[in-house]
């Protein structure tokens, strides 16, 4: 993995550490880019001492794996990766080629597949596009710990 540059600590004593990767486009890109972001968080827990959670790292392998999923189908052409820790969140973002919104289809139960845009806003805490002149940044932003008990059941009532 190429290193962003981003390694230490933020201003607030904050774990800070980020990667960014090209990616080929072709069909192994997709494993490639989550076993990248698998690695990516296991180094953070392991040389950082950052808590990252097994639901976080399943989540960022979702996140990753359909995002680069759709830029590969949409978006044919250079694509990069990054992966950025920023206090409590990873910022997973793909960069594609085609400077265009991505619009999440309307729902429909009996559709099979084109989901990946939903599943993303779904178990992502920010989700955001950027639309720049060569193309697009598409980032979702994963939890890196999981929600108290609490938490999580008074969003259920």
């Amino acid at each position: 993995m190429d290193s962003a540059g981003i390694d230490g600590k933020a201003p607030s004593g904050a774990h800070t550490m980020g990667v960014a990767v090209p990616l080929n486009g072709g069909d192994a890109s997709i494993s490639e880019a989550r076993h990248l972001a698998l690695d990516f968080l296991t180094r953070a827990r392991t040389d950082q001492n950052v808590a990252v959670s097994a639901r976080a790292m399943d989540l960022t392998q979702l996140v990753v794996s359909e995002l680069v999923t759709n830029a590969r189908k949409y978006a044919p052409g250079p694509m990069v990766m990054e992966l950025i820790i920023v206090d409590a969140t990873v910022a997973v973002t793909v960069h594609d080629s085609v400077p265009a919104q991505p619009v999440a289809r309307p729902e429909d139960p009996h559709r099979i597949g084109g989901h990946g845009l939903e599943i993303v806003m779904a178990v992502a805490q920010k989700f955001h596009v950027d639309l720049e002149p060569a193309g697009k940044r598409i980032t979702a932003h994963i939890a890196l710990a999981d929600k108290p008990a609490t938490e999580a059941s008074a969003r259920q009532t």
